[in-house]
């Protein structure tokens, strides 16, 4: 992140110096360490050896015992690496390939990257000189060993890769465009800065993607010296403008560093970059009192420098230019909106496959819930036609006559007869939802949604018949002078199963309702809107489900 600006920062009054941080120890490892991940840890060279003399019968086995990384994707070259061991790094190497030392950890750092991050000049000596390619390699944002050395600003790092590597390894330059230069200068690391530019002046012009140079990564810090180093290289990099029209001395005074604006005032090559005009339509003069910087811009006053303003009314207006800039200005606003546009339908998208899946995810749990309650009323409804009250006629001694053997008691009571017939409708219906569920896959959501449709209104006509035979052996079992009892519970019975069934029939009808109104809008919206993503997420958003 940029610092905050100040008006007034404190100039620096010596070469900073860097203070090497040594890796602490961690003895009690990481997940999935090995035996050779811990002795490395512990710094213990003699189990080190021992335990790479253990494996040296098989060399898969001791392929195997170097290749394996930890749950940080760490392999103990790595951790050696890390701990700055050049003792345990010189042994390990011996038997790793160039493959292999170049395993990536989890963070992107290989061995050799994490050794130039922390300083370790001994373990990268060690490193170069069993496999010199180690210093060309990138991580996935194309940044080298000589770029993370530059940003830590450990200057004899980066003097010994220069030295090794040759001087084309600083003008390799991340993804974003940015040089290990820039990472430099934007750090406020002089002395690396310095060295750098001494191999290698024309990495001081390399624009990154922006069209920054590492001067305008300078001067958005606090460090003179930086910029010093810098105005020694290519002078012409004081008047470089960035994709925003921005020169240097906008940048410094946009940030308010005020020394740093006179510094570059004092220098006659910056000559130009008094008048320029960036594409916000502003000189650094208008840049000071846009950003509120009143000293900065007195200093600029006091130096002569024009607002655009100025510089306009003396200058015959090119109707061509501005014509030209804008459209320049329109085409990238347009792509800003087309780029912005493109994301938001890419995120909709994505959570409109998450609303689905819950969509599909709870259809198959009603699915499963119904196989369930079906097998469960055919079991009561198959169960209840052989344990009715009064039981069955099972002795011939005991026969009555017109009676036969295994008849129920009251097989000659109409009540019997309504429970005999709802009780055997629900049971084949039950059975025909189990047969139907067991054996029909669905795969398509519409179709599965339609099938779970028909299902739902059998179970609960399956519902409504075992109720009512309930409701018929009721009237048995409470007898003539308790008949009230079964009255009161068909009632009570019957009001419960009318006004669930009929809240339920509501709100599959206000569903339907509600799903037609809204295709019909979405027909009508997607008429007049080319955002269709949106429409559908919105869609997808509003749908309630009621009942199936």
């Amino acid at each position: 992140m940029e610092e905050a600006s100040t008006s007034t920062p404190a100039p620096m009054a010596a070469k900073p110096t860097v203070v090497k941080k040594t890796m602490a120890k961690q003895f009690t490892g990481k997940r999935e360490d090995s035996q050779l991940h811990s002795a490395v840890r512990r710094g213990d060279f003699s189990a080190v050896k021992e335990i790479l003399s253990n494996h040296m019968e098989s060399e898969d086995e001791l392929r195997d015992l170097l290749r394996k990384q930890n749950q940080c994707g760490e392999t103990a070259l790595y951790v050696a690496a890390e701990y700055g061991d050049a003792d345990v790094v010189a042994e390990l190497i011996k038997y790793y390939d160039l493959e292999d030392a170049e395993t990536k950890a989890r963070n992107g750092f290989d061995p050799f990257h994490i050794a130039a991050k922390q300083g370790e000049l001994d373990v990268l000596r060690v490193l170069m000189e069993e496999h010199p390619e180690l210093s060309m390699t990138v991580d996935l944002s194309n940044t080298t060993a000589l770029h993370t050395a530059a940003a830590q600003g450990h200057v004899e790092v980066v003097e010994y890769l220069l030295e090794a590597a040759g001087s084309s390894l600083a003008a390799i330059a991340k993804s974003n465009g940015k040089t290990a230069l820039h990472s430099a200068a934007r750090n406020g690391h002089a002395e690396v800065v310095k060295a750098i530019v001494a191999v290698e002046p024309d990495t001081a012009t390399r624009t990154d993607k922006k069209g920054q140079t590492p001067l305008h990564m300078a001067v958005k810090g606090q460090s003179i010296d930086v910029v010093v180093e810098l105005m020694k290289g290519h002078r012409s990099s004081l008047n470089m403008a960035d994709s925003k029209g921005n020169t240097a001395l906008h940048v410094a005074t946009r940030k308010g560093r005020i020394k740093i604006v006179e510094l570059l005032l004092d220098n006659n090559e910056t000559s130009p970059s008094t008048k320029a005009i960036n594409r916000a339509g502003e000189t650094p003069l208008d840049t000071a009192e846009k950003t509120g910087h009143p000293a900065i811009a007195a200093v600029l006053k006091t130096r002569g420098l024009p607002s655009a303003k100025a510089i306009n009314n003396t200058t015959r207006p090119n109707a061509a230019r501005e014509l030209k800039q804008t459209v320049s200005d329109i085409k990238h606003e347009v792509h800003h909106q087309l780029e912005h546009a493109r994301e938001t339908r890419k995120r909709v998208q994505g959570i409109a496959k998450r609303i689905n899946k819950m969509h599909v995810e709870g259809l198959d749990n009603a699915i499963n819930s119904t196989t369930v309650v079906a097998v469960l009323i055919a079991t009561v409804a198959f169960a209840a036609i052989f344990t009715v009250p009064g039981q069955y006629a099972d002795e011939l001694s005991s026969l009555l006559p017109g009676q036969s053997l295994g008849e129920a008691n009251i097989a000659d009571r109409p009540a019997f007869a309504i429970f005999f017939i709802f009780d055997s409708i629900a049971l084949f219906i039950s059975l025909a939802v189990v047969v139907v569920q067991t054996s029909v896959v669905a795969i398509e959501h519409k179709a599965k949604k339609n099938m779970m449709a028909v299902i739902n209104k059998l179970m609960w006509l399956a519902c409504v018949l075992i109720s009512v035979a309930f409701l018929a052996l009721a009237f048995v079992v409470v007898g003539e002078e308790e008949r009230w009892l079964a009255v009161g519970v068909t009632v009570f019975g019957a009001t419960i199963m009318l006004t669930t069934l009929g809240t339920m029939c509501y709100w599959v009808i206000m569903h339907r309702i509600e799903a037609s109104n809204v295709r019909k809008s979405r027909k009508e919206s997607m008429a007049r809107s080319r955002q269709s993503g949106l429409l559908e997420f919105s869609g997808i958003l509003t749908k309630r489900m009621y009942a199936i």
